[in-house]
């Protein structure tokens, strides 16, 4: 169900990748999501889920020939962009849509100074004079939280530390002020204090600028601390989305339950009680390997006969809140 001021909305998108000369599959799988302006949605799963490949479609960046966007939609701000000529999409990119790649080394060039790639994000889509580029930039870099940043702009990147590479990163996707900004795992490898500095920076950047923000993230303990809503994702598919509150209340489908189950709970070590960590066996299965039923089967303690057969459906649970699994009913509070 898509809400009425929601700036971003996927609606049955699947990317498929191909196996061989010819077997294509679905690395996302007619995914749904609704995203509204000021609102962080976390998207959660373990590595091998999709979650990157979601950012990757939404910014039409599926390496090809090997990936395709097999079919669905995308509106962002009332624009469908998946019919978008690509001339027209590099205008959006940056300019309407940014996002934070995961690593910042690999994504900054090592050869231009971290102020010049900047400015070329600036000049790409607006309207300007070096000079008023050039002080644009400095400005982004003092916004993002970068010390003496006038100095920094004629570094490269191997000159600043983990953390100013990623304010760097924010500070160009932010450059043009987009209606939607997609960070996958934007604190990756920072340490938890500089991770706290960089998550503050976009929650209030979301919030001055008006943003949706689609926070892809391992991390639980930053879904429950940053985001309003989740979304798992499991194989390629969506299998519960709720509020933040909710979900972290009562977990329903039970891959979710098994994320949770499988957090460390430091107030119970300093509380001196024993906590096993739960861990869910076996792994996300390959493409070609998919059965006909719920993904999530094979590893699941609850699967009954129903759950190999056919892949359950999402299904409203009240509140906001979607699961596709045929025993939702049983888990729900």
């Amino acid at each position: 169900m898509t809400r009425a001021s929601s700036v971003l909305s996927v609606r049955k998108l699947r990317t498929e990748f191909r196996s061989g000369t010819s077997n294509w599959y679905s690395v996302v799988h007619d995914l749904d999501l609704e995203l509204m302006a000021g609102e962080t949605l976390a998207v959660v799963g373990e590595s091998g889920c999709g979650k990157s490949m979601l950012a990757y479609s939404i910014m039409r960046l599926v390496p090809q020939p090997a990936g395709r966007i097999g079919g669905g939609q995308v509106w962002l701000a009332g624009r469908e962009l998946l019919g978008l000529p690509e001339r027209e999409m590099r205008a959006i990119r940056g300019r309407d849509l940014s996002m934070i790649f995961q690593e910042p080394m690999t994504s900054l060039n090592p050869l231009m100074t971290v102020g010049r790639q900047v400015v070329e994000s600036i000049v790409e889509h607006e309207r300007c004079s070096p000079a008023q580029a050039v002080r644009r930039a400095v400005e982004l870099l003092e916004l993002v939280g970068i010390p003496e940043a006038g100095k920094r702009y004629e570094q490269y990147p191997h000159h600043l530390s983990g953390g100013m590479r990623q304010r760097v990163m924010i500070a160009i996707a932010l450059a043009c002020k987009p209606k939607v900004l997609v960070a996958d795992e934007p604190t990756t490898a920072l340490d938890v204090t500089i991770q706290a500095q960089v998550l503050a920076l976009i929650d209030r950047l979301k919030r001055e600028l008006g943003m949706g923000v689609i926070l892809i993230t391992h991390d639980l303990g930053v879904v429950a601390e940053w985001a309003q809503r989740v979304m798992v994702m499991y194989a390629g598919r969506k299998v519960e989305e709720a509020d933040v509150e909710s979900f972290f209340r009562a977990p329903i489908h039970p891959y979710s339950r098994a994320l949770m189950a499988s957090v460390p709970r430091p107030e119970l070590a300093a509380s001196g009680q024993s906590h096993e960590l739960a861990e869910i066996p076996g792994t996300v299965p390959p493409l070609d390997k998919m059965g006909p039923g719920c993904a999530f089967a094979t590893r699941c303690e609850y699967t009954r006969e129903a759950c190999r057969t056919a892949e359950p459906a999402l299904r409203p649970l009240g509140s906001g809140r979607v699961v596709a699994c045929v025993r939702a009913e049983d888990f729900a509070p």
